[in-house]
């Protein structure tokens, strides 16, 4: 039998649970930088630790059913790579926002699609719930 299936349904969980995880981000950012007024670049740094904090558990739990593991490893794993996200996220919508005439929440999405299947879903499947 194949893992086709299985790895097709991490896909599919991994997605959902980028989902939930983004949608919780960009409400946070949006709030922070448009009703708030807090600087998006600090705005979106907030949003992505709150995101990634969901993230992680519904990860391990659901996504990669990576529960045989002990949490503590997985978290040292994924603490390196989230913070890598992070960086690529906030670095990534700077750089958008200030060499583009992107509205901040357009580049936003840009850069969070791009991180997302770029380097989150490889890192995570690969190396921190493998």
């Amino acid at each position: 039998m194949t893992n086709k299936p299985k790895a097709l349904t991490s896909f599919f969980r991994y997605n959902v649970v980028a989902l939930v995880a983004t949608a919780i981000d960009f409400l946070l950012f949006i709030l922070l930088s448009q009703v708030l007024n807090v600087w998006y670049v600090l705005a979106t740094f907030i949003s992505a630790v709150s995101g990634g904090i969901i993230a992680f558990v519904l990860k391990r739990n659901w996504a990669f059913v990576s529960k045989d593991k002990r949490m503590s490893s997985q978290a040292i794993k994924y603490i390196p790579v989230w913070v890598g996200s992070i960086l690529l996220n906030t670095w990534g919508l700077y750089l958008m926002v200030e060499h583009t005439n992107l509205e901040h929440v357009i580049a936003k999405v840009i850069v969070a699609i791009v991180v997302g299947i770029g380097f989150n879903y490889v890192l995570y499947k690969y190396f921190v719930f493998k």
